[in-house]
């Protein structure tokens, strides 16, 4: 067990707006990513999986159902059909027409206006490995501005951060957690992992000092309510991502 370890510099902000800017637009487009800097956020999550020709795109659900006018598996499509379809309008009117993001466009968006990001590794189920190996690819490739830092790779799949560790080493990488399964904390060190990235209610104190004497960050999701952002502020967590984008400050 790697005990002891003192915490590396972390350059990513504390804050970091869910999906774009959480629930006030159709997440995972750059119009969240937009409005979720309006309000001031300096650094995105947002969920990648792969097209059927290999595309790394942005998308929660393994389904089109929900978030746009497609039906399906979204990975059964190829991106020149999927760059076709509306995420927009289910949201709102205000956002008809607005396309599925590829994870190259979201890229130049953040290097552009120098944000930092959180990529979590969503596969449609059967692609773990391979999901995590192109998206770590991608990110690598597309993140030509070494002033900033490098993309956060994240997953609830091992095996998706096994991908993405043999295809891209350097990027540093955070398992996510929605409970403490046995041996979440050998995998996470095995996975040369640099964060643990948990559902909120799962801090105490006892695992966050777990977790920081390995030399690995504590982050949180998805925290909306005031209450629960002071709580892990004092439990000496080190990043909150949120769907309230109107709610907090970034600065705060």
């Amino acid at each position: 067990m790697n005990t002891g370890t003192p915490l590396a510099d972390w350059p990513y902000p504390r804050w970091v707006a869910h999906r774009g800017a959480g629930k006030l637009a159709p997440e995972n487009t750059l119009a969240a990513f937009r409005l979720g800097a309006e309000y001031g956020f300096r650094m995105f999550e947002c969920d990648a999986k792969l097209s059927a020709d290999g595309v790394p795109f942005l998308l929660h659900d393994t389904t089109l159902d929900r978030t746009s006018n497609g039906r399906g598996v979204a990975g059964d499509q190829p991106w020149s059909a999927l760059s076709r379809l509306d995420a927009g309008g289910w949201h709102s009117r205000r956002y008809a027409g607005e396309p599925l993001a590829s994870l190259e466009s979201l890229i130049r968006f953040c290097l552009a206006n120098r944000h930092a990001l959180n990529v979590e590794i969503k596969p449609t189920p059967g692609l773990e490995r391979k999901t995590g190996e192109v998206v770590a690819r991608h990110a690598a490739e597309g993140w030509s501005d070494r002033a900033l830092p490098p993309p956060l790779l994240t997953s609830f799949q091992p095996d998706s951060l096994r991908g993405a560790m043999a295809a891209q080493p350097e990027l540093p990488r955070g398992l996510l957690l929605d409970s403490l399964w046995d041996g979440w904390f050998d995998t996470a060190l095995q996975l040369g992992c640099k964060a643990i990235v948990c559902n909120y209610a799962l801090w105490d104190a006892q695992v966050v000092a777990k977790v920081h004497a390995a030399g690995l960050r504590a982050l949180s999701y998805t925290v909306n309510d005031e209450w629960v952002a002071e709580r892990l502020t004092a439990l000496g967590t080190d990043g909150i991502i949120t769907d309230r984008v109107d709610r907090f400050s970034p600065a705060g």
